[in-house]
């Protein structure tokens, strides 16, 4: 199918030809009928009455001729094979996502819940920057780097697809994930470095403080956009884990230190959004994508194959094909 994607047609008007095959199938209906009766048979096993192998190729003679007409006017109207290169120059943007993966990302104020909204969330946006570097952190008690910076997005977005809450000691070091974004674009020599830090709660682990980590984002010139996830009042999360590795869920009033993610975003000139519904996420991660825009130099050439000798040589195969069967093997006398 794709084949048929990349194929033009250079003179495509020669198409309005194959306005006369339907008049030639209508000139041979009408022509049969008015000589009925003159008897044209290909083998004299059919005075019997029975239909045989060649009464059958008989019958389709005419289609082997108006399938080979239309592959010569498909081979007129000069079809081509179409393959696009681009050549991109790209003033690229580095960016570093930060998911926090604490146990209250499970909380079902999101629908199914806050973790699974915002990983989707996450991979349109990844669609949307084509041309730039894009990492993954995560962080719960501790923190750790799940993807580096890459162009590969498709293996990006199955990083996204497999987190789980439970794969870090339970907790929230919003430092430390910050921390590790940061290390990741401390050698980056793109024009722009950002980090898009996703949290729903208050820091309450780790060992480097989130001021900290943002004080050497600012020095290094890193943009960090906070975004505190929950609704507002209260909500059903994760109150306890049970012996066999499931949660116990209850209400529990919605706590986000938003003072503190907003001191992040002003002292690194990015901004702190609060999503407490699906919408609001998917406008925040749409804004951030329109105020880091990427300058792109896209040069397309277009490189041309023709093809149209296939349909010739099918053409003049089949119009030789039926008069071999008419006039060879049938014998049909005219």
């Amino acid at each position: 199918m794709s084949w048929f994607n990349n194929i033009e047609f250079q003179n495509p008007w020669f198409f309005l030809l194959l306005l006369i095959i339907p008049f030639l199938i209508w000139r041979d209906y009408r022509k049969r009928g008015q000589n009925a009766s003159n008897i044209s048979i290909p083998h004299v096993h059919l005075l019997n009455g029975r239909s045989t192998i060649l009464s059958t190729l008989y019958k389709w003679l005419p289609l082997l001729r108006y399938l080979g007409l239309a592959a010569i006017i498909v081979a007129l109207a000069r079809p081509q094979e179409v393959l696009k290169e681009e050549e991109v120059k790209a003033e690229g943007i580095d960016i570093m996502l930060v998911m926090d993966l604490s146990s209250s990302m499970l909380a079902r104020d999101f629908s199914p819940d806050r973790l699974s909204v915002s990983k989707k969330v996450a991979k349109e946006f990844v669609d949307k920057r084509k041309y730039d570097r894009i990492g993954l952190a995560v962080f719960a008690g501790e923190s750790f780097t799940q993807c580096p910076l890459t162009t590969d997005h498709k293996i990006l977005k199955e990083f996204l697809d497999n987190l789980q809450c439970g794969m870090l000691e339970d907790g929230t070091a919003i430092g430390m994930g910050l921390a590790a974004a940061v290390n990741r674009l401390k050698e980056s020599e793109a024009e722009s470095k950002v980090v898009i830090l996703l949290t729903d709660g208050v820091n309450n682990a780790g060992y480097i403080k989130p001021i900290q980590a943002a004080e050497i984002a600012k020095q290094i010139d890193v943009k960090v956009y906070t975004i505190g996830v929950g609704t507002m009042g209260q909500a059903i999360v994760p109150i306890s884990k049970q012996r066999d590795g499931t949660y116990r869920f209850g209400r529990a009033r919605v706590e986000i230190d938003e003072e503190l993610l907003e001191e992040i975003a002003t002292q690194t000139q990015g901004r702190y959004y609060r999503a407490t519904n699906e919408e609001l996420l998917e406008r925040i991660y749409e804004e951030i994508n329109q105020l880091e825009k990427t300058e792109i130099e896209v040069n397309v050439f277009n490189r041309y194959t023709e093809k149209f000798r296939l349909f010739l040589m099918i053409g003049f195969l089949l119009l030789g094909f039926e008069w071999l069967l008419k006039y060879l093997v049938l014998r049909v006398i005219p």
